[in-house]
């Protein structure tokens, strides 16, 4: 399974703007909004809910938001930087800085799941979150997360 399946160069945030968590999930959402045709606030109301659950905020400053939605037929993915790092109620109270926000059908648990682990395990890696940090444009996270994949391939 390839991240780059489901992450579209329009869905690549380089400069989060967002100050908190909800601004963030909208932020990120967004660009997945417009690739699904969907009302944005249906797509942060089922994040916020999911967060509610449990902070999608991890450490070494990842934050993972998904959630499963009732009326989407495909997996979407958007990636985002925040260079200052926003506070998202992380397990270990450190700011957040790089993102992977995760859309799938109510019916994808495989698929979702799947992703999750794979996305968790490049978000593991320390060269991986500096490289994206120093990445300007979309085209170079693109690339970093296109070395990513093949590195962590199933």
């Amino acid at each position: 399974m390839k991240i780059l399946n489901f992450l579209q160069k329009e869905a690549i945030i380089t400069n989060l703007s967002a100050r908190n968590k909800k601004e963030t999930l909208e932020e990120l959402a967004a660009p997945v909004a417009k690739i699904l045709k969907i009302d944005n606030e249906i797509l942060v109301r089922a994040l916020m809910e999911r967060e509610q659950l449990g902070s999608t905020g991890y450490d070494n400053g990842v934050g993972l938001p998904h959630a499963k939605l009732k009326n989407i037929d495909d997996t979407v993915l958007s990636f985002g930087v925040s260079k200052k790092g926003i506070d998202f109620d992380s397990l270990d109270g450190g700011p957040t800085n790089i993102f992977f926000l995760l859309l799938t059908s109510e019916n994808s648990a495989g698929i979702h799941l799947r992703l999750l682990a794979k996305i968790s395990k490049i978000l593991k890696n320390e060269n991986f979150r500096k490289k994206v940090m120093k990445a300007e444009t979309g085209a170079e996270i693109l690339s970093i997360i296109k070395k990513a994949d093949e590195k962590y391939s199933e």
